[in-house]
């Protein structure tokens, strides 16, 4: 199952994703579910780092993207667009693929 966090900082603007795990859909290099998540947080990582000139925080490997922007552009309108653009395709996704995909969403902290 790939699990994604979606975290909120202290004013509930969005702060980061985390993504772990692999969806189980289908083979490894095969699963829909997975590839979507990947293709979701890879165009946010894009939609951030090149359209909006944000510096991220972040790592990408197999089973594993981290990603977290800067407080001081979290308010931004093309920052919020983007984040809450991915965080709400996740969980529309996480809708359609139920047993594959699990979204927690965690407020109220620095980070």
């Amino acid at each position: 199952m790939v699990t994604v966090r979606i975290r909120k900082d202290s004013r509930s603007r969005l702060s980061s994703f985390l993504a772990t795990g692999h969806a189980g859909w289908a083979q490894s290099g095969r699963d829909l579910a997975c590839a979507a998540v990947s293709v979701i947080l890879q165009s946010a990582w894009l939609g951030l780092s090149e359209v909006a000139r944000v510096k991220l925080a972040g790592t990408r490997r197999s089973g594993r993207v981290a990603l977290a922007w800067p407080a001081e552009s979290r308010s931004r309108p093309h920052v919020r667009a983007i984040v809450e653009t991915a965080a709400l395709s996740i969980e529309y996704l996480a809708l359609q693929y139920p047993d594959s995909i699990k979204v927690v969403v965690e407020s109220g902290g620095d980070g």
